[in-house]
């Protein structure tokens, strides 16, 4: 984050390397697949408001198609298609210390045609939410979930006209290092719903680091 303002908003900068693992079992063992390596790379430019209670911000960051893909592969570390992305969303906090809060994520992606397959996925809608208590002012402990839908179809020879959708809702820890100005996260979720997609726990350790 700069000290540059736009709109009145700070100007700031991300950027970030995913490197998932991704295990797949479907009918029983009738197909099995699992993958570990690094995934599409995501560059983005912020704009961000904060008040004595609440922050804001909003966001277009491009997802690039660095990761491993093999379209004869069931799962894959990479998408295999270039993707925008735009991002708004905010916190407010119900009390003075900033120790209680509630955070809302809006995330619409916008993606490039696959040259593997010769399809263009549908855009995507993504609401995250969080509900979060500080402990020792280093520490957020709390409870997120996410509603992911598909609310366009695939398109080119072959793309299913399926639009799916997933729900998903779990426990969250953070800590924060500030002399090293470091922040790690550690959440898991349990998919509680699930349409023309697969079903099951996402667990996602994450760690970032301010420049």
């Amino acid at each position: 984050i700069t000290d540059l303002k736009v709109l009145g908003g700070y100007v700031g900068v991300d950027a970030f390397a995913p490197f998932p693992y991704q295990k797949l079992d479907i009918g029983n063992g009738m197909m099995k697949d699992d993958q570990f390596g690094i995934g599409d790379i995501f560059a983005e430019a912020t704009l961000s408001w904060h008040g004595k209670q609440w922050d804001a911000g909003v966001g277009y960051g491009i997802w690039m198609p660095t990761g491993d893909y093999d379209d004869n592969g069931a799962v894959h570390s990479g998408k295999g298609f270039w993707g925008h992305m735009l991002t708004a969303g905010g916190t407010y906090y119900f009390d003075q210390e900033k120790s209680w809060s509630l955070s809302l994520l809006n995330r619409y992606e916008i993606n490039m045609e696959n040259d593997e397959l010769d399809i263009t996925p549908g855009q995507v809608w993504t609401l995250e939410w969080g509900a979060a208590k500080t402990l020792a002012k280093v520490i957020d402990v709390g409870l997120i979930g996410y509603y992911q839908v598909q609310t366009t179809s695939d398109s080119g020879a072959g793309s299913s006209r399926a639009k799916d959708h997933v729900v998903g809702i779990g426990p969250e820890v953070s800590v924060a290092f500030p002399k090293l100005t470091l922040f790690t996260s550690l959440r898991y979720a349990y998919e509680v719903d699930a349409h023309d997609r697969p079903q099951g726990h996402m667990m996602n350790l994450t760690i970032t680091k301010r420049f």
